[in-house]
């Protein structure tokens, strides 16, 4: 069975909290941070309720996990304070990583500010030099992330990454993540031409070297160089493409993280839809939510037909619009799942239903007939 878990949070309650809020959604992995990714301030390792995690991991079937680097860290900096605030505190990730018995750390590779990308990628490889040769050999290995192209910043290509790969004399200890949404707005077809993409990746990094799979869809049109990631179904990837993605044979065996936006109306009420993603996307809608949820989705398939509404093509004619009419952004930037809900919540289709389970049924009437397939 395929993997699939979200970011979650670690914070007071450390690895207990983030293994049961996994749980709640029905994750078969998860991802976290050590600490807020936006700053250094760090709680001992050794308080972070490691133990009771890890036992509450076990009970629901929890294996392989996955941590992240803050977005703090820019090995790519010309600046030597940053470089060196960059070295010293991946390599304590790192030690921390190694202390929760996790293998792969993400790492978003840097951004070259000022200068150039080929001084970007000799910098990053530094760093990355300096970062190994001041640990011990932990077995955690660095997942640099693919990017979207925004900025300076490097990886936004395949050959970009192998080219760190190459200057890094440890490089054993490096792998790649690939993020759905960031190479969809870098240029990859991934929507038709999947196994081209990964084709590709072979050819100039390889797939072993391939760890993590972060699963987001796209706001942005492919090429965008943007990085703004949707709901699975609510963006130009598409559920299909992504759902491939999960269950293609090159990749099914690795542990796939959904960092999709929380929604909601109002902040009090923002959730995430991870448990319906992961229950698409891993095929046990049925198991997950019953027979009522599937008789919701086809009501409200019904709904939306009388309407000479198709899910596929109201998302990316929402996101044209939003792309290419400035004031009817101005007027009215509501996205494609806000726009649908307003509509649903106009009829009062579903009076007794919360605004996250309204959303959760949204969800699914993206994925249309796989999810048909699926129960």
């Amino acid at each position: 069975m395929v993997k699939i878990g979200s970011h979650v949070s670690f914070s007071d309650k450390g690895l207990r909290g983030a293994a049961k809020e996994a749980a709640s959604y029905g994750s078969g992995t998860f991802m976290i941070y050590t600490g807020a990714p936006q700053n250094t301030r760090r709680k001992p390792i050794e308080d972070q309720y490691i133990e009771e995690g890890k036992a509450l991991m076990e009970e629901h079937g929890i294996g392989e996990i996955i941590v992240h680097a803050p977005y703090i860290i820019n090995l790519g900096s010309y600046k030597e304070d940053t470089f060196e605030l960059a070295v010293r505190f991946l390599q304590e990730e790192i030690r921390r990583t190694d202390y929760l018995g996790v293998k792969q750390i993400v790492l978003h590779p840097g951004a070259y500010t000022d200068k150039d990308a080929e001084y970007g990628i000799a910098r990053i490889a530094e760093g990355l030099n300096e970062v190994l040769a001041g640990i011990k050999d932990t077995g955690v290995n660095i997942a640099l992330e693919t990017m979207a192209g925004k900025g300076t910043e490097i990886g936004r290509s395949f050959e970009e990454l192998a080219a760190i790969m190459e200057k890094v004399e440890r490089n054993d200890r490096l792998t790649v993540c690939l993020d759905t949404c960031h190479v969809n707005d870098a240029g990859y077809d991934i929507v038709s031409d999947l196994d081209g993409v990964l084709e590709e990746f072979d050819r100039v990094v390889g797939l072993d070297k391939l760890a993590v799979i972060h699963l987001n869809d796209s706001k942005n049109p492919r090429g965008a160089g943007k990085d703004r990631h949707a709901p699975v179904g609510a963006g130009w990837i598409g559920f299909k493409a992504m759902y491939n993605i999960v269950h293609h044979e090159k990749l099914n065996h690795l542990p796939f993280i959904l960092e999709t936006p929380w929604i909601g109306k109002e902040d009090s009420s923002q959730r995430p839809m991870y448990e319906a993603e992961i229950a698409l996307l891993s095929g046990t809608v049925q198991q997950r939510f019953g027979d009522g949820f599937l008789s919701d989705v086809e009501k409200l398939d019904h709904f939306f037909k009388k309407q000479d509404l198709d899910s596929r093509q109201f998302v990316l004619q929402t996101w044209e619009l939003l792309k290419t009419d400035a004031k009817a952004k101005k007027a009215d930037g509501r996205e494609p799942m806000e726009r649908l809900y307003d509509l649903i919540a106009a009829d009062n289709l579903f009076p007794d239903l919360s605004e996250e389970q309204v959303n959760h049924r949204l969800t699914a009437w993206f994925a249309g007939e796989h999810l048909l397939a699926s129960v």
